[in-house]
């Protein structure tokens, strides 16, 4: 799920893109952006979020923070995280990012690193990272894990 709607153009056509290799597809859920002060925006947008997650699912909210894992520790979480026979749930914030509440629900938070990203890139990375998390479970050699450092 994430905050926004993504509409047509460049964005949305690049995550269409990966959205068609992937198996099972992601469903998206978009969620309204809230109105208000930051602190208003953000509750409204928590409410909604978290009405909107599954009952049971693992949910993976989408944070800023000062490391983010190589594609093969994600590889191995999301299989980890398929296991479980739960519903996955990512959770993409807003502009003004996800309340506390949001992130005490979630089950893990995933950082794609310390730097801010527009939410509408955010859910074309994130398709491509869980295509290549994907590919790399299944040694398809999408993935070049022998790339020098």
């Amino acid at each position: 799920m994430a905050v926004g709607r993504i509409g047509s153009g460049p964005e949305a056509e690049l995550f269409d893109r990966y959205n068609e290799r992937l198996r099972p597809k992601l469903n998206v859920i978009e969620i309204a952006d809230g109105k208000g002060s930051p602190i208003e925006i953000k509750r409204r947008e928590a409410d909604a979020i978290l009405a909107a997650i599954p009952d049971g699912a693992f949910a993976v909210a989408l944070d800023l923070g000062p490391t983010a894992p190589r594609s093969e520790v994600l590889a191995s979480r999301l299989s980890m995280w398929m296991e479980t026979g739960k519903p996955l749930a990512f959770i993409i914030g807003g502009a003004e990012g996800l309340e506390a509440r949001v992130l005490k629900r979630a089950n893990h938070v995933l950082s794609l690193g310390p730097l801010t990203w527009p939410h509408m890139l955010v859910r074309v990375m994130l398709a491509e990272q869980l295509y290549r998390g994907r590919a790399i479970a299944s040694g398809h050699p999408y993935h070049r894990s022998g790339r020098p450092e």
